[in-house]
């Protein structure tokens, strides 16, 4: 037997919410990722660094890998001795020709463990209001593929006993041969006036759904250029979706908010409005390249009369080192903190330290304030843990009112590499509502990352920047920036974000 193994894991039908928890666990493990087009692209962020991506998609009829292609990539690493996540939308045993990998590994001899996702012939009635069981309308449903008619010379789907089924009917892969479908069943009896919905884009934000009967439906399809992917729904449960649907009436429905950093739990409250968050961070969190200069500092540690911290980041490393060189909390004794920033103020005292000032105003010139005049500072000693590449005007100024501040890099932001292909795409296609950037470098990262057209594809985009600095990079590059909070925090600006979309 090989060392490797191969999960096949169902990565739902669009909503990252929807993702099961081991799912993502298996993704996260994973040494390989092999993924098909039909998923939520976010759910790649969550792949490790290391891990090799091998898209096998298809789109519009063309397959980047052929199956059997696919097949020989999941044994030949898993017998490398690699964990391989089989990632495909939905569920792979519906549909999703999960079956036939799962045949092939077990001929190989290679272990494999199959995830269960959520399929979209239950969700993406659910997310339309359509319920595919009611006691009141039916108490079964049948899930079919839609394509099964057109790609065998016999069909194994007996139209006759359809057309009297009393239950829902849920078809995938219809939409090209919608016409196919509706007139078999008629021909075997079913009711011209049968209520149907086709679900286009179910879960997503950019979800539409048609009501219609099965005899006018094809021509619906038609007439609208309605396309795949698309799940059909048959049945008297269609008439409950007048009653029920709540996806679609969330306030922020079809709103698509790029996040250009790090998940922050703030814009879960954009998620819960019916925003959908399209997650590329431009900015990476690393080590300094050297401690050397930060060790020195904690070393002195008794030394200062303050410390301030300007980020959450500047006290998760700083501390995190501060340990490392296995010192004392007790060391701090008498030396004052600063915070800049409710959260930042908050992340200090979870570690049970008393934080002594917490500016009012979140910028640079805002905590010169905070401190006093010239009086109050001269001959103080402040440590300023902080990013590599940061503004100089508080260090400045407090130096010119005669205080001693040592500045070290306790952590850098660098660029990640990222691919960029498609959220190009949703730019181009006008799929992106809202961009938002949290510092010049933030931005200016975007730019270099998307390419040359950056900034035409982001021209027609809605622009939220977290303050003023970050507001002023961004026009200068000739972009307007439509949201800015007067507080420079995540939670104030992701605010701003629905007060201009619902007010």
């Amino acid at each position: 037997m090989p060392d490797g193994k191969v999960y096949l894991v169902g990565a739902g039908p669009g909503d990252i919410g929807l993702l099961t928890v081991k799912g993502l666990r298996c993704l996260q493990k994973a040494d390989v990722v092999v993924y098909d087009f039909h998923l939520n692209a976010q759910i790649l962020n969550y792949i490790k660094g290391s891990a090799e991506f091998i898209y096998a998609g298809k789109r519009g009829g063309h397959h980047e890998m052929t199956q059997d292609e696919i097949n020989r990539v999941l044994v030949q690493k898993a017998w490398e001795g690699k964990t391989v996540c089989r990632l495909k939308g939905g569920d792979p045993f519906v549909f999703g020709r999960g079956g036939e990998e799962a045949e092939v590994l077990s001929e190989a001899g290679i272990e494999f463990e199959v995830v269960p996702g959520i399929s979209s012939a239950i969700a993406a009635p659910a997310y339309a209001g359509i319920p595919l069981t009611h006691r009141e309308y039916s108490s079964s449903f049948v899930v079919l593929p839609g394509n099964e008619a057109s790609t065998k010379k016999e069909s194994n789907i007996n139209w006759a006993e359809l057309a009297r089924f009393k239950g829902t009917l849920v078809f995938l892969m219809a939409v090209k041969n919608i016409e196919r479908v509706t007139s078999r069943l008629i021909e075997n009896g079913k009711s011209p006036d049968t209520p149907v919905a086709v679900v286009r884009w179910g879960t997503r934000a950019d979800q539409k759904t048609h009501v219609s009967t099965l005899g006018s439906v094809a021509t619906d399809i038609k007439d609208l250029e309605i396309k795949p992917p698309a799940v059909v729904v048959i049945g008297e449960v269609v008439k409950l979706r007048e009653k029920l649907m709540w996806f679609e009436k969330k306030p922020l429905f079809g709103q698509r908010v790029l996040l250009t950093r790090e998940h922050t739990s703030a814009t879960e409250r954009l998620e819960e409005l019916g925003a959908e968050i399209i997650q590329f961070p431009t900015i990476r969190i690393v080590p300094p390249e050297s401690w050397d200069e930060l060790d020195r500092a904690i070393e002195s540690i008794r030394s200062y009369h303050w410390i301030v911290f300007t980020s959450q980041n500047a006290i998760k490393w700083f501390f995190h080192r501060y340990y490392e060189l296995e010192k004392d909390i007790r060391d701090l004794y008498g030396i004052k903190i600063c915070a800049v920033g409710k959260k930042t103020a908050d992340a200090i005292r979870q570690m049970g330290i008393r934080v002594d000032l917490v500016p009012e105003k979140f910028r640079a010139e805002g905590l010169i304030e905070a401190f006093g005049g010239k009086g109050s500072v001269k001959g103080l000693r402040i440590l300023l843990p902080r990013a590599e590449v940061a503004r100089e005007v508080f260090p400045q100024k407090m130096r010119e009112l005669g205080a001693e501040v040592d500045v070290v890099t306790s952590y850098r932001a660098v660029k990640p590499s990222t691919h960029a292909k498609r959220l190009k795409r949703f730019l181009t296609e006008g799929k992106i509502t809202v961009a938002t950037f949290t510092s010049g470098a933030n931005f200016n990262n975007f730019c270099e990352m998307i390419g040359d057209d950056a900034l035409e594809l982001l021209k027609d985009v809605v622009i939220a920047a977290i303050g003023p600095v970050t507001k002023k990079a961004i026009e200068e590059k000739g972009l307007t920036v439509s949201i800015m909070p007067e507080e420079a925090t995540m939670e104030a600006l992701v605010e701003e974000i629905i007060r201009h979309f619902m007010c």
